[in-house]
């Protein structure tokens, strides 16, 4: 039996994630995830690639959707109320145009001091209809791609096992759902509907991952080579790149619970 036992979300692209107990499962991912991203002022996104103390800043946005806070180490907090009806601006990520809503000068300010560079907050607005790609199209808020990453701790375990390093913690993959139970790992690879607390996934694509896995999480900086080292042993994609987890489409809403089982409904061949 395979259950969720972490559930992640990440309101604001690149920055600390939050981890939930329950969350909603919208078309779009857990709820307010990646709903925020920080840009540059020509509207480009900054992501920990380039801005390693991302991962320092930690978002928590309210029940009701309505205030966001943000908070680091040395920085007094600053908290915003979301604006949804703004004027919208061009924003752009990997060189693809998108709609943003610039959520103001206090949060611009307060980034680009954590940034030590110009950043500005922007939000997606509530027309957001991107498609995005894979075995199963859908849609998603400011992700990389799909609206789920899923990762089993099994496929964790025989990472770390082919590893001559230390064990690699799963926050580096900033997966928003992890599950125990899949005795082989990358069975997720293989999983094409899932069924969870009645909401339905529908698998896309592998995960293929960058160098954003390399950083410790909690302080942005570069820990060493893995788990890409390692990866590229065993875990090359055939389109480039080397895979860890699977991304799905939501196929139909639903509320996650950590404890709720998953029914697998149709399996299909690796991508790999």
């Amino acid at each position: 039996m395979a259950t969720v036992t972490e559930l992640r979300y990440y309101p604001v692209k690149g920055c600390a994630g939050v981890t939930a107990a329950r969350a909603e499962l919208t078309r779009a991912g857990l709820a307010q995830d990646r709903a925020f991203m920080v840009v540059d002022e020509e509207g480009v996104f900054r992501s920990q690639r380039r801005d390693r103390v991302l991962a320092t800043v930690r978002p928590v946005v309210a029940e009701d959707g309505r205030s966001l806070t943000l908070t680091a180490d040395g920085m007094e907090p600053v908290s915003v109320s979301v604006d949804t009806e703004g004027p919208r601006r061009e924003v752009r990520m990997f060189d693809l145009p998108f709609l943003g809503i610039d959520q103001g000068q206090e949060a611009a300010d307060w980034l680009s001091e954590v940034l030590g560079a110009r950043g500005r907050l922007v939000r997606v607005p509530p027309e957001h209809d991107r498609v995005t790609s894979g075995l199963t199209p859908g849609t998603s808020g400011y992700a990389d791609s799909c609206a789920v990453l899923l990762v089993s701790r099994s496929s964790l375990e025989h990472l770390n096992e082919l590893s001559d390093a230390l064990p690699v913690p799963m926050d580096r993959f900033r997966a928003n759902v992890v599950v125990d139970g899949w005795t082989e790992p990358h069975t997720e690879d293989l999983a094409r509907r899932i069924e969870v607390g009645g909401a339905e996934l529908g698998y896309a694509k592998l995960a293929i991952r960058c160098a954003v896995t390399t950083l410790d999480q909690s302080t942005g900086a570069k820990a060493g080579p893995e788990p890409l080292r390692t990866l590229a042993r065993y875990r090359r994609a055939a389109a480039g790149g080397v895979a860890f987890g699977s991304k799905f489409a939501v196929l139909r809403p639903g509320t996650l619970r950590v404890g709720d089982e998953l029914t697998v409904g149709a399996w299909g061949p690796s991508e790999l």
